[in-house]
């Protein structure tokens, strides 16, 4: 009998929210000196889960990311002094646009928080998705005894 590679209903399995979250990792990705593109890329795949085998898109199967040195980041090209964020009120006139040179002197978590949200799927679950991601502009993070664990954490028991 010859063995056939195609997926049949008999091989394959359908995985639950329930599962996902008991095999829930944290994962460490320190900022200093990378490239903030390649930062979101890599965060967003394991936000996202993709790097398991047990990958559905339609479930929220994704680990958490501690980001650091969120201040440290490097921008190529000439992105500095270019590159702008855009937000509207809603209003007549309501346009702001924030250089990314001035939003990392406020806050360089959320240059890296933005690059990793537009990287995500838009739907429902981006959101609990975003709430996995842990940025800190600095080494020191409160997450250091999960992440040097490596032992899967579900949601339950990392946060009580």
């Amino acid at each position: 009998m010859s063995q056939n590679n195609t997926l049949s209903p008999s091989n394959t399995f359908n995985i639950d929210q329930k599962y996902a979250q008991d095999r829930r990792r944290w994962h460490h990705i320190d900022a200093d000196g990378k490239v903030l593109g390649r930062i979101a890329t890599q965060a967003a795949v394991l936000l996202r889960g993709k790097h398991k085998r047990f990958f559905t898109p339609a479930v929220d199967c994704g680990d958490f990311v501690v980001v650091t040195n969120a201040k440290k980041i490097k921008l190529t090209g000439n992105k500095i002094e270019q590159k702008e964020y855009f937000s509207h009120s809603g209003y007549a006139k309501g346009a702001k646009i924030t250089p990314i040179k001035l939003q990392m002197e406020r806050d360089p978590r959320r240059v890296v928080m933005l690059a990793v949200k537009r990287m995500l799927c838009v739907n429902r679950l981006r959101g609990p998705q975003l709430k996995r991601l842990k940025i800190y502009t600095g080494p020191e993070n409160p997450h250091a005894a999960l992440v040097a664990a490596g032992e899967p954490k579900s949601e339950a028991k990392a946060n009580g």
